[in-house]
């Protein structure tokens, strides 16, 4: 396998319900998570980009959360919806999409 332009990280860590941290999973980050794999799948992205579900990034308050590297951009609040922005704007225009990242406290 060639070393990808780009991996995404989603969050998809699952606690108990009413932990004092929550969870990306309780917040929707499976229906996220999905979302990106029927993207990638649909625009054929499998190869030049990786997509892997990870556990806790530490960004709790702000999931579901997406990461992506090599930029280390942190999306917070992400919902299948922005899945789109973030593969045209991040992945395939190389530009960050300011409107999901989390603010400089958290990341």
């Amino acid at each position: 396998m060639a070393r990808p332009e780009k991996h995404v990280f989603v969050c998809t860590q699952s606690r108990p319900p009413g932990h004092p941290r929550g969870s990306c999973t309780e917040k929707g980050a499976g229906d996220v998570m999905n979302e990106f794999g029927q993207q990638f799948e649909q625009k054929g992205l499998w190869g030049k980009y990786l997509l892997t579900s990870t556990g806790c990034i530490g960004a709790c308050d702000a999931g579901p959360v997406v990461l992506v590297y090599p930029e280390g951009v942190m999306y917070g609040s992400v919902t299948p919806a922005d899945v789109t922005a973030i593969i045209d704007e991040h992945l395939l225009g190389n530009t960050p999409v300011e409107r999901l990242k989390v603010p400089a406290d958290i990341w």
